[in-house]
């Protein structure tokens, strides 16, 4: 599976984004996907992540309430809309295929990346 995340930028905070990761292949309804950030400095750290189905997802606390994961399988896309932006949401964020859970170890396939930069 090959990933290509875009729909960063920057935006004012309390502004809005919406970043898209798109799946080459067949089996991308197979996968579980997450997307993670990591901002200069710090390591990598998990956002969020949603099921094959799109059924069941699972948010770091650090987002909840300001941040939606989904997902349209026809199209190989996920999405990640966000909403309220901070200046500590920026980062480069990365959209992962295998999991969707907290630990990047268990992600097969990661895409390259999109910067977030959020101004006070």
């Amino acid at each position: 599976v090959q990933l290509q995340a875009s729909g960063g930028g920057l935006v004012q905070a309390g502004g809005s984004l919406r970043l898209s990761c798109a799946a080459s292949g067949r089996t991308f309804r197979y996968y579980s996907m997450g997307w993670f950030r990591q901002a200069p400095g710090k390591e990598r750290e998990f956002v969020v992540g949603i099921s094959r189905s799109g059924g069941s997802t699972n948010y770091a606390d650090s987002v909840k309430g300001r941040f939606t994961i989904s997902r349209d399988n026809a199209k190989n896309t996920v999405y990640l809309q966000m909403n309220s932006l901070e200046p500590e949401d920026t980062a480069v964020y990365y959209c992962a295929a295998g999991s969707y859970f907290r630990d990047p170890a268990g992600y097969d396939y990661w895409g390259q990346g999109t910067q977030v930069t959020v101004s006070s």
